[in-house]
């Protein structure tokens, strides 16, 4: 079983991190706008990046980066996404030039991250005059993975920061971590940035297997917006300090390890939900009775994804009729006239639909079980025994506020 502990990216051994401002940010000079994370030895490292086929150049350089599987930092910035701009690769390998530097490393074992405005170009110069200061600010400790956490964030309202701790071959190993998102999610990664540590002793082969089985599981079953961004990264170092045999190949090791690494990232997913842009809501949509997961998992994303019904939910209206729409055009074929919807949350539950059908119920109940912050939609398909659990959240006014003017 996996304990919550504290301590962030630094609850594993052997890690360090900061965040400062350098001026990335030059609107908020009292924001963070650039973290800085190292471990004192090498990692095996792996990152799932984003499917838009317009990329950040941070990304390339991170690709060529773990080409061998290996890291020693991860520097990221906030307040511009390096993405579609002007000498962004060149100016992406100055910041893991200077990050090198200061750690006394080669360039090629520093990973790097961007996120904020797409298209101009990154002031790469502060970045590079404050990374002393940044590196001087390197602590192991609960504040520091907090003053990273904050120095990744653009339009998020809390910072997203968990740790864990799991028996693996005998050994008590920690998993911490940090991420941002809040707008720009869609399932297959969305604008978040998560960075995890770890001090397991896994190989790299095995760290890749184990981060993109566990990121199908958690990170691609969100949705705030349905856009999916051009920067997302998810990588994790893991420098083996926990002292474990090195796991090499899958086994009961293996699976404690990714038993673990979902249960943070599952909540690190939550957390990000919840914080949907301008969000009330976070909704969780499970779906059961399906054919197959795969089936469960693709109606579950589109009743998350689907606008009308984010808007239902802000709005506290049982509108079950959006759930059932949304579901008949998730590209899945199966017998509405078998489908049972309910509501749920920790004011109550209700059925509004039954075998496809509409139902008299409590309009007043519905309503009060759908003012709580977190909300559940849960669908019976009556297909078979295929079952999955996605999250996203409402849409309100708030979201058209925070991105009709994000640029300027």
């Amino acid at each position: 079983m996996c304990k919550l502990i504290e301590g962030g990216v630094c609850a594993a051994e052997g890690f360090r991190a900061a965040g400062i401002h350098v001026g990335v940010k030059t609107h908020a000079a009292w924001k963070k706008d650039v973290a800085l994370i190292v471990s004192g030895v090498p990692c095996a490292a792996a990152a799932v990046f984003t499917k838009n086929v317009v990329k950040a150049a941070p990304i390339h350089v991170t690709k060529a980066h773990l080409a061998d599987g290996t890291a020693r930092a991860v520097i990221a910035n906030s307040g511009n996404a390096n993405a579609c701009a002007p000498q962004g690769e060149e100016n992406a390998e100055r910041m893991c030039a200077a990050a090198a530097k200061a750690v006394g490393c080669a360039p090629e074992e520093v990973l790097v991250c961007s996120t904020g405005v797409i298209g101009q170009t990154l002031n790469v110069g502060v970045i590079e005059a404050g990374l002393p200061e940044l590196y001087a600010a390197l602590e192991r400790s609960p504040e520091a993975s907090d003053a990273a956490a904050h120095a990744i964030m653009t339009t998020d309202t809390v910072t997203k920061e968990l740790a864990v701790e799991a028996q693996v071959g005998g050994k008590t190993v920690h998993i911490g971590g940090i991420a941002k998102g809040s707008g720009m999610i869609h399932p297959n990664m969305g604008t978040m940035l998560c960075f995890l540590t770890t001090d397991c002793a896994i190989s790299a082969p095995m760290l890749d297997a184990a981060l993109h089985e566990v990121v199908a599981v958690s990170f691609n079953r969100i949705s705030v917006d349905g856009d999916t961004s051009t920067n997302d990264t998810c990588c994790i170092l893991a420098n083996g300090l926990a002292g474990n045999g090195e796991i090499r190949e899958k086994g009961d090791d293996y699976a404690a390890f990714v038993r673990a690494l979902e249960d943070i990232c599952v909540r690190m997913a939550r957390k990000m939900a919840k914080d949907g842009e301008g969000a009330k809501h976070l909704v969780t949509c499970t779906v059961s009775g399906a054919k197959s997961e795969g089936q469960a998992e693709a109606v579950s994303k589109s009743v998350i994804s689907s606008t009308l019904t984010k808007a239902a939910i802000f709005g506290c209206d049982a509108n079950w009729g959006r759930v059932l729409c949304a579901m008949g055009y998730s590209g899945e074929n199966f017998n509405p006239e078998k489908v049972d919807v309910r509501f749920r949350s920790s004011a109550g539950e209700i059925l509004v639909c039954e075998q496809g059908r509409g139902l008299a119920f409590d309009e007043g109940l519905a309503k009060t079980i759908l003012t709580e912050d977190e909300v559940e939609i849960l669908i019976q398909m009556g297909e078979g025994d295929g079952s999955c659990t996605c999250w996203g959240c409402d849409i309100t006014y708030d979201y058209i506020k925070i991105n009709g003017d994000y640029r300027t």
